[in-house]
């Protein structure tokens, strides 16, 4: 049976809810400001996002800083792959989009060029 995301949190996080929440607050907020992600939360913060909306975007951020360094080498390779490197437009179109959306874009593109 699958785990709820508030098990997982405790799980990877800590015991305490609240506690481990706030570490997984803090970890993402940590990845934010390390340029990978654009900001576009709402009037109330991660504080209020759901725990499955936080772990997703943890793995996300986490994947993209191991993979890629930055959200620029990311789009970067998708212009690569596409290549589409001195399109100025087309990258500009890809900088609006959120870190996520790259993520699953760049996976279906490198399907398509394979």
């Amino acid at each position: 049976m699958k785990k709820s995301p508030l098990a997982i949190v405790k799980e990877r996080f800590g015991d305490d809810r609240k506690a481990a929440k706030a570490k997984l607050v803090a970890e993402v907020q940590a990845l934010a400001d390390g340029g990978l992600w654009i900001d576009r939360i709402g009037d109330k913060g991660l504080e209020f996002a759901s725990n499955k909306q936080l772990l997703h975007l943890h793995d996300v951020l986490t994947q993209v800083k191991s993979e890629f360094g930055s959200r620029d080498k990311l789009v970067g390779s998708i212009l690569e792959i596409e290549a589409r490197t001195k399109d100025e437009g087309y990258k500009s179109r890809f900088e609006a989009w959120s870190t996520p959306r790259l993520v699953d874009y760049h996976a279906s593109a490198k399907k398509r060029a394979s």
